[in-house]
């Protein structure tokens, strides 16, 4: 697995290898159509679960609250629930080791990852991966290492990778034994490391001078989804912005989206044993110390959860489904609705197999365009900024992005405007 030059992981190999694949191959690619969907997985790892929900899965119980033990909320993006978790697998002797997402230390121009995966073996170490990162990680020399290293491992990931994971296990029956546990994150999408690069061009640094990359600085007196990047430069320096006033800030507008998250229907992580996400629903987006929504799936980590809260290390509050959506509505709207609009384009090449069907009418004539806009927006953001670069000149980027994001937001958020658009469109048509 190697970067592009719009900074997404892609498989290298023999020029062959495409017509050397198997059919066991096709078969562990979380987007391949002869793959198991998430609900099919979720059966099989879940026979006994209590409820089951077209959007979020199987599930034992869900939760919204924090961790109350120690600083794992504080440390953390969201409500230190993740963490927390992890380490409680490691205090009870329930793992060796949890394969989770870390800042590369190197040093400034020396490393050619900000982020990558690590086994952590002690809750010191495992500590250390707190906190969220928008950046491409691979998986492919952990999963070596866990194989190769005999113990018992958790591993922590988005949904299309913990789907993998499931999916490498049904056929490496080493793996199967050893990762005893999946803990799962809500995922909107994937971005390329391009990201990582732009905030660094908007607060003047390159990418090559940045030691630290901070994607949501904590500040309990402002609201949790105030988002605001810090940079730490390898002279010493500390560099801060709001998302907002980045010209790439808006997250559900798909800056530097990978392409295949146009082509997923899983948001809340379906076939891990735990999922965790942020609660983004009014009073929990507005407290900017974190609060977290979670999934439990197994009975075993439902006990742990019990234990936690009557041990005073959890403060946790039992939720229902619909709460758990709407804390994650605009996801479960791109990945379902959106999703179902994507699938009826005319494409080339294989077609995933999904969830939802393809339906091309229907929508409202606003939300077609949003979704078309996002598409269009994630897809020149890597064509733009690899001009940019290519040039060593951020501004044709950071203009650009100006641009479009004002015609999204003007798209999204003003109806005259969109009843403009579309009446302009319907007069072009009948000429």
């Amino acid at each position: 697995m190697q970067f592009d030059r719009y900074g997404q992981y892609k498989p290298k190999g023999p020029k062959n290898w495409s017509r050397a694949r198997t059919d066991s191959f096709a078969n562990l690619c979380p987007f391949s159509p002869t793959a198991l969907n998430e609900a099919e997985l979720a059966a099989d790892l879940f026979p006994s679960a209590e409820y089951e929900s077209g959007l979020v899965g199987r599930y034992e119980a869900a939760f919204v609250g924090y961790a109350s033990e120690g600083d794992y909320r504080a440390a953390g993006s969201s409500g230190g629930l993740v963490t927390w978790f992890a380490a409680e697998l490691m205090r009870r002797g329930l793992v060796d080791g949890v394969a989770h997402v870390v800042a590369n230390d190197g040093g400034g121009g020396s490393r050619s990852k900000l982020f990558q995966y690590r086994v952590s073996r002690d809750i010191a170490s495992l500590r250390q991966g707190a906190k969220s990162r928008y950046y491409p990680v691979e998986l492919s020399d952990i999963l070596r290492t866990i194989h190769d290293v005999p113990g018992r491992y958790a591993v922590v990931g988005i949904p299309c990778f913990i789907k993998a994971v499931r999916l490498q296990c049904r056929h490496d029956i080493v793996l199967a034994k050893r990762i005893a546990f999946t803990l799962g994150l809500f995922c909107g999408h994937m971005k390329s490391a391009r990201m990582a690069e732009s905030f660094a061009w908007q607060l003047e640094a390159k990418i090559e001078d940045v030691e630290r990359l901070d994607y949501r600085v904590k500040d309990p007196s402002r609201p949790a989804n105030w988002y605001r990047a810090q940079i730490r430069l390898a002279e010493g320096s500390v560099r801060e912005e709001d998302w907002w006033n980045l010209a790439d800030g808006d997250w559900g507008a798909g800056f530097f989206q990978n392409s295949a998250c146009n082509f997923c229907d899983d948001v809340v992580a379906e076939t891990a044993d735990i999922s965790f996400g942020d609660a983004w629903l009014e009073p929990y987006s507005s407290d900017g110390r974190g609060t977290n929504v979670l999934i439990i799936r197994t009975p075993q980590l439902l006990e742990i959860a019990r234990a936690g809260m009557d041990a005073g290390q959890l403060a946790l509050t039992p939720v229902d489904e619909t709460f758990i959506v709407s804390t994650q509505a605009a996801g479960f709207r791109q990945r379902r609705e959106g999703l179902s609009f994507r699938l009826a384009w005319p494409r080339l090449g294989l077609r995933p197999i999904k969830r939802v069907g393809a339906q091309w009418l229907g929508l409202p004539s606003r939300r077609m365009l949003i979704y078309l806009m996002r598409f269009s927006l994630s897809r020149w953001s890597h064509r733009m900024f690899w001009l940019a670069r290519k040039l060593d000149r951020p501004r044709i980027y950071t203009s650009w992005a100006r641009l479009a994001l004002s015609s999204y937001h003007a798209l999204a958020y003003s109806r005259g405007a969109v009843g403009r658009i579309v009446e302009g469109l319907r007069l072009r048509g009948s000429e």
